[in-house]
């Protein structure tokens, strides 16, 4: 880093109650939650059954094998697990190459996050291949590892990618901070002990202990994750 990083960049994770930063990618960095049900909703209409919007609320936020379960069963569609999560990376990476909007906030939050050293990982329940495509717009420079979805026994709301995460970077689950958009991801965060910030995208989210709750990213800065760690501290 260059001269000019102000005195806070200079503090290592282990002088530093707030050891690292990690991130959901849909609908926390990129605003591509639609995208998922705009593809689901082509997908399943191709074969021949409309989604109810009510199911939106049902599938968002949690791994495709709960999402593309729960519409095969909901729907009766002839169709296998495995020939429907094809279809549906298809056509999320179909959409992402056309355009992938970020979320207010996301390029300034992270180009800080970079600035001072932060350790920062990307967790998310897409899969590797859809991750690696993000990856090539958002900058897989801003962080340390990421962790798919397909790479974990149990993703979220399981805690284990975020445990996964705080293991690989080296650091406390207590002292990371996580920011997520879904109750599903806030549950997984919360149950690896992480102190959480939630920036809902299409269902609210509850205030709670260890949950702190905001409107957009652009409200998120690293003094501000370093005082959350100080409140709980």
């Amino acid at each position: 880093m260059t001269s000019t990083v102000p005195a806070l960049g200079t503090r290592t994770a282990e002088g530093s109650a707030l050891q690292a930063v990690l991130l959901d990618m849909d609908g926390t960095l990129v605003d591509t939650e639609g995208f998922w049900w705009d593809v689901e909703v082509e997908v399943f209409a191709g074969l021949g059954h409309a989604l109810d919007d009510s199911w939106r609320h049902v599938v968002v936020g949690g791994p495709m094998s709960r999402s593309a379960g729960f519409l095969i069963e909901a729907t009766g569609a002839d169709i296998t697990l495995a020939e429907l999560t094809v279809l549906l990376n298809q056509g999320f990476e179909d959409r992402i190459d056309r355009a992938l909007p970020l979320m207010p906030g996301a390029a300034r939050l992270l180009g800080e996050l970079s600035a001072y050293e932060i350790p920062t990982a990307l967790v998310s329940a897409s899969h590797r291949r859809i991750i690696d495509r993000v990856l090539s717009s958002l900058g897989a420079h801003h962080f340390a590892l990421t962790v798919a979805g397909d790479e974990v026994r149990r993703t979220k709301p399981d805690p284990e990618p975020y445990l996964l995460a705080a293991a690989g970077l080296g650091v406390d689950p207590a002292r990371c901070a996580v920011i997520e958009d879904t109750a599903t991801g806030v549950a997984a965060a919360e149950a690896a002990g992480c102190q959480v910030v939630a920036v809902p995208s299409v269902t609210p989210i509850a205030p709670a202990a260890r949950r702190t709750i905001v409107t957009s990213l652009e409200e998120v800065d690293l003094a501000f994750l370093h005082g959350l760690m100080t409140e709980m501290g």
